[in-house]
This record gives structure tokens, C-alpha cells and sequence, in this order.
């Protein structure tokens, strides 16, 4: 069998990647945190001298909830009674800030509080791994995914830093996420807002600044269109509506493709928006949503769809449980975070 001079060299270039061993990574590692962003080679080997390679991070990663779980059983962890009544006391509490992240950004508060309450209860859970830990193991121990945990190390040091606090002390989840909102360093150093103006951006211990930060990603990573529907549920859907899944989740697609699909759009989405067609696994079957622009700016946070229909129906519930009414199709708490 002959092969082509650019698959040789691809396959060339992808052996020697694999080849090459932690202590390699580490040291071209180090060499760009140098030349790159300013750092004392001596400062930058003494950090990563500091972090441990963490086993149980490598064993937790490669288990994520999104991919084991049906979406029935994903809901039943988020979308629970403590959990919407965790989220409307926290909008109680918090509802001044809520209401001006409202006014600034555009981003209702139901949305800003379900991202609390999914990724951390409301900060009670913001996890207990040192990140430097989390990033150095799955940087240099997780081939699959190593070059992106090495750039977020890199942010982290650099974020370490600007913040002048030492690079061994934040903690975060297992993937190296920061705070009540789960940050990853990347998004800390873009998109982090000091709201309460005391000089400092604190998305561990305080509130404000975790909330104006919230909203400030949803503008400007993802395009948050104020007062925008977000998703619709569709039922009695028939054959011929896979093409449609198959464009994918991100907004592409007319209401005239719907329709042609035997699909009917809601009156209440104006002419002209874009769609996605998205389908979920439930104990029972499946279940259809439309998605509008404002569920793919949920997934820029998270890009399961999962993780933003959880997002989406647990901020209804709050909502609607903040007015005063009833949220709908609730499931019972079963001792699950």
C-alpha cells in the first residue's frame, strides 16, 4: 500500500506527539511559559515542583455525567425541589445584584442563578481539588484532551499572577474549573468582572462578583440576546425529522424547514429566527426540543446539550417558584449533588 508525503507526515507528527512523555511536555512546557508570557524559568519549575499528579482526577474525567446518563436521570439531579428552592432563596438574598446584572447585561436573573445552582448549589459545592493539581495531572497525564489543560495551566499561572495570590491555592473541580460559577482560568482572565468595585475579582467568596461575571460570559462569549425565548418542547414528531437533528445544535435552520418536516414552530418565535432541532433519551423514549439563540449561548458555558436543557428547565422552575406559582413536572430530591 503507498501512501501520500503529507499522510507520512501527519502520521509522523502525530507519533512523535505521542511519544512524548510527561517529563518532556513539562520541560517544552516551561520553555514556552518563558518565552512566551514573561515568566522566571526557576518561578515556573518551582510551581510545577509543587503539584501532584492526582490519579483519582484522571479517573473522574474520563466518567463525566453527560455521557453515562440518559437525560431522564441527568434532570432528576438538577431539576429537584431543594434545588429550586436553594435557587429561589439565593435570588431573594441576592436580588439587588440579580436586578442591576439585569439592567447592565441583559441576562435574566432566573438564568444567572440555574448556572449557580447546576454547577455548584449556589457555591456549596465549588469543589476541593487544588487546581495546579487537576491542571499538571490532566496537562501532562491525559493525552487525550493534554493540550488543552496545558493552555489552561498556562492561564492559570498567568492568572495567579495578575491576582497576586499563590499559584498552589485556589481549588476547584477536577478539571481545574474555579469558584462559585466553575471558571475555567481562560474564561477567569476574560471574562471574571470586579461588580462590587473594591478592586478585586473574587468568584470564590464574593457574590456580586460572581454575578455581574456570570452575566458578563453570557454577553460576550455568548452573545446573550435579551429578551429572546430560549427553547420550546415539540411533541407528536413523525419521520423524516433526523436531517434536521443533523445540523447540528447551533441555529441554522428556518421555520420553513420545520414546517416541511410537519413541525410546527410557535407562533410566538418571530420570523426570521434561526433553529436547531435537538434530541433527548428519556426512560420512556425520546423527547424533541426546538433551540433558539439563547439555549446555544447556554452551551457556550457547557456544550452538552444536556447540561443546558438542565440549565433552561431548572431556571423555569425557579422562576415560576419565585412568583409563586407551582413549578411543573418536578422530580423528588433522591440524596444526589
Amino acid at each position: 500500500m503507498t501512501r501520500s508525503l503529507p499522510t507520512l507526515l501527519l502520521m509522523l507528527l502525530t507519533a512523535s506527539t505521542i511519544a512524548k512523555t510527561p517529563d518532556q511536555l513539562r520541560a517544552e512546557f516551561i520553555d514556552e511559559q518563558v518565552s512566551r508570557h514573561g515568566f522566571s524559568r526557576d518561578a515556573v519549575t518551582r510551581t510545577l515542583y509543587q503539584a501532584h499528579m492526582r490519579r483519582d482526577i484522571l479517573e473522574a474525567i474520563s466518567r463525566p455525567a453527560e455521557k453515562r446518563l440518559n437525560w431522564s436521570e441527568y434532570r432528576n439531579i438538577f431539576v429537584t425541589p431543594s434545588r429550586i428552592q436553594g435557587g429561589v432563596d439565593f435570588w431573594r438574598q441576592h436580588a439587588a445584584t440579580l436586578e442591576r446584572a439585569e439592567r447592565e447585561y441583559g441576562v435574566p436573573p432566573q438564568i444567572i442563578v440555574a448556572i449557580l445552582g447546576v454547577e455548584t448549589r449556589y457555591g456549596a459545592h465549588t469543589g476541593g481539588y487544588r487546581v495546579l493539581d487537576a491542571l499538571h495531572t490532566l496537562g501532562f497525564h491525559y493525552p487525550r484532551r493534554g493540550q488543552f489543560f496545558r493552555t489552561q495551566l498556562s492561564h492559570f499561572l498567568r492568572f495567579a499572577r495578575e491576582e497576586d495570590i499563590p499559584a498552589t491555592m485556589p481549588t476547584g473541580s477536577y478539571a481545574g474549573a474555579m469558584g462559585v460559577p466553575q471558571f475555567m482560568p481562560d474564561s477567569f482572565r476574560i471574562y471574571a468582572v470586579d461588580f462590587d468595585g473594591d478592586g478585586r475579582r473574587d468568584i470564590w467568596n464574593n457574590i456580586d462578583d460572581v454575578i455581574g461575571s456570570v452575566a458578563n460570559y453570557f454577553v460576550k462569549k455568548g452573545d446573550w440576546r435579551a429578551g429572546e425565548e430560549v427553547a420550546f418542547p415539540v411533541s407528536g414528531i413523525g419521520n423524516g425529522h433526523q436531517q434536521l437533528i443533523d445540523a447540528g445544535t447551533k441555529p441554522s435552520l428556518d421555520r420553513a424547514q420545520f414546517e416541511a418536516s410537519g413541525i410546527q414552530v410557535p407562533d410566538t418565535v418571530a420570523p426570521g429566527r434561526k433553529l436547531s432541532l435537538m434530541e433527548f433519551e428519556t426512560h420512556d423514549g425520546r423527547e424533541h426540543w426546538i433551540g433558539l439563540h439563547n439555549f446555544y449561548a447556554i452551551m457556550r458555558y457547557n456544550p452538552r446539550t444536556k447540561y443546558a436543557m438542565a440549565v433552561y428547565q431548572l431556571s423555569e422552575a425557579i422562576r415560576q417558584a419565585h412568583a409563586g406559582a407551582e413549578p411543573v413536572n418536578v422530580q423528588a430530591d433522591r440524596g444526589r449533588h
